[in-house]
């Protein structure tokens, strides 16, 4: 049993494991059956695939579009059908084409999770364009480096991210992009010419049905042909831009299937029939675990996804109920929120049948918790945005049964534990960094060769995460070696806030630090020291920030240090010595 288990009060089931996971991988890879396995060279190297996964991300959409009349999206009271997203999926592609736009060539999406979003992501990687999916949340000026790094021709957005850009609400961002020719918005009833509305070309998504016939511009797409930027906050400078191919995103299909499936194996029983189910989607698409680990899934399987305009818990209890929601999650923060509102009790949720999230750590009384008020089983697993999510997994008994871990490699994956510089491998049980390899690693970062080189090396991608691996493969993170916060599933990078609290001219040390929160994860907090007979206050610095990132990235508090920051012998601030400074509040 797992150490922690016992802490959760769970006791494994009579018989329970009915099945190692080495038989689980022997009986579900066999020869023959869906998660067979071939090993190909992939980059120069020999890497383990998925046999059976979709070719590339027209092969998707294909699948999707034999789902015929099911339900694929619902927001607030639009639904839209698999065929009825095909048809505006063709139309817009065709569309782009005619624009000029090409294989290779960029196309940025930046809005909400709405109906409009899988139509624009399957519309560009269907040409063979390569999708950047930028970050919703991200301000007029994050959001122009975005589309300036990436070399975007074309922005789709909706009218908020329009503004932000177009400068309504501060400086005008367009003009620092100048690949960008084309801007197509929709839901905006602007009319100033500085962009097309989607509706002219394919309709509002009640509309979608009555479009064409669809047909998919021919396009040959090979499996390691690029197919998107998704960007991850450096830890030092400017976000970077992992470049995934198709095989990364049609990879995580077949991935989370086998993670599903091991479960049933280890429980005893018979594997059913796969049914489609209805997910309620609350984590952004911009992000791999919505996008790959989600839509792609979804779409292959004829699962229904319901975005909400805004999260918010009773809304959320009134769709599980209305909607007969089978699966929800993302990141703890959502779970934690779902379990203790006081208004849970007044809604029907018994649909409920699972929980799974990643993307920050989870307390395993949460594991507890899902079993005990929902009577669903609770799932984890781990990726990153340059592994295009999931690399280990794990749900039900053995996540009960390992509350504190993430999850064994899927059957295409391996991880290994490092030394600190890279040189050797550390044995079972001790702690390193993470190493991940397998056909869901990136090829590198987009237009940044030396951090590519740091960052991949012969196939495997080194994570910055600290980790041990026990004697049956399952994960365990430890720490992150990467300076990072993730709050609620959102990755905030220290320098990035730093940095932004060193451009006023008060400030002359900070450092962020992350407060635990129960339902977030953590928090950031910062310490300053301003300049010898200077000063600022706690609102200004927030405000300051505020205007320069993301809401999520603003610190909640800020403390000030009469003295400069305490340091190490390297000069490196003490970040752990900082805490005191928020214990009394």
């Amino acid at each position: 049993m797992g150490t922690l288990a016992e802490t959760i009060d769970w006791v494994a089931p009579e018989g329970w494991p009915a099945m190692s996971r080495d038989e689980c991988k022997a009986r579900l890879t066999a020869p023959g059956l869906p998660f067979e396995m071939d090993t190909i060279p992939i980059g120069g190297v020999p890497t383990r695939i998925w046999k059976n996964a979709p070719e590339n991300l027209r092969a998707v959409a294909m699948q999707g579009a034999a789902h015929g009349d099911r339900v694929f999206t619902i927001y607030e009271n639009e639904r839209v059908t698999y065929d009825a997203w095909f048809r505006a999926v063709c139309t817009l592609a065709s569309e782009f084409q005619a624009r000029g736009l090409k294989k290779g060539d960029r196309i940025a999406i930046a809005m909400r999770n709405l109906p409009e979003w899988p139509v624009a992501f399957f519309a560009a990687t269907c040409i063979g364009a390569i999708c950047v999916p930028l970050n919703a949340w991200w301000t007029g000026q994050e959001l122009a480096y975005g589309l300036a790094n990436s070399g975007a021709r074309l922005l789709l957005c909706d009218e908020e991210r329009r503004e932000r850009i177009a400068g309504h609400h501060g400086a005008e961002h367009r003009g620092d992009c100048p690949s960008l020719e084309h801007v197509i918005v929709t839901r905006s009833h602007a009319d100033d010419g500085t962009a097309d509305r989607l509706e002219a070309i394919v309709g509002s998504p009640a509309d979608y049905g009555d479009l064409p016939d669809g047909a998919l511009p021919d396009m040959d797409i090979l499996p390691d042909d690029d197919a998107t930027i998704f960007y991850t906050s450096g830890t030092t400078g400017k976000p970077k831009g992992a470049l995934g191919t198709h095989r990364n995103l049609c990879t995580n299909i077949l991935s989370s299937g086998y993670s599903a499936m091991c479960g049933v194996l280890r429980r005893g029983e018979t594997p059913p029939t796969p049914v489609p189910k209805t997910s309620l989607t609350v984590i952004p698409l911009f992000h791999v675990t919505a996008c790959s680990a989600g839509l792609m899934g979804a779409v292959y399987a004829g699962h229904t996804l319901i975005f909400m305009h805004k999260w918010d818990p009773v809304e959320a209890f009134r769709i599980i109920e209305r909607e007969k929601v089978n699966m929800t999650g993302g990141v703890p923060t959502i779970a934690w929120q779902l379990l203790e509102h006081p208004e849970r009790k007044n809604y029907d949720l018994s649909s409920i049948e699972a929980i799974a999230y990643g993307g920050a750590p989870a307390a395993p009384e949460l594991v507890r918790k899902i079993r005990e008020v929902f009577g669903a089983l609770p799932g984890n697993g781990w990726g990153m945005t340059e592994t295009m999510a999931t690399v280990a997994s794990h749900s039900s008994e053995d996540y009960l049964n390992r509350p504190d871990s993430c999850g064994p490699p899927v059957a295409v994956a391996d991880l290994k534990i490092m030394n600190e510089d890279g040189s050797q491998e550390l044995p079972i049980g001790e702690i390193g960094e993470l190493w991940a390899r397998g056909p869901m690693v990136v090829k590198g970062y987009w237009n940044k060769p030396e951090a590519t080189a740091e960052t991949f090396i012969d196939g495997w991608v080194r994570t910055g995460d600290l980790a041990r691996l026990d004697a049956e493969g399952f994960c365990y993170i430890a720490d992150r070696a990467k300076d990072m916060i993730i709050r609620g599933g959102e990755n905030i990078y220290s320098s990035e806030v730093e940095n932004a609290l060193y451009d006023h001219p008060a400030v002359t040390d900070a450092a962020l630090i992350g407060l635990p929160h129960r339902q977030l994860g953590e928090e950031p907090a910062a310490v300053v020291h301003c300049a010898p007979g200077m000063n600022a206050s706690e609102d200004e610095l927030k405000e300051w920030v505020a205007q320069r990132l993301a809401k999520f990235k603003v610190p909640v508090k800020i403390a000030f240090s009469e003295e400069t920051l305490p340091r190490n012998a390297n000069g490196k601030i003490l970040k752990k010595d900082l805490m005191s400074f928020f214990l009394a509040s």
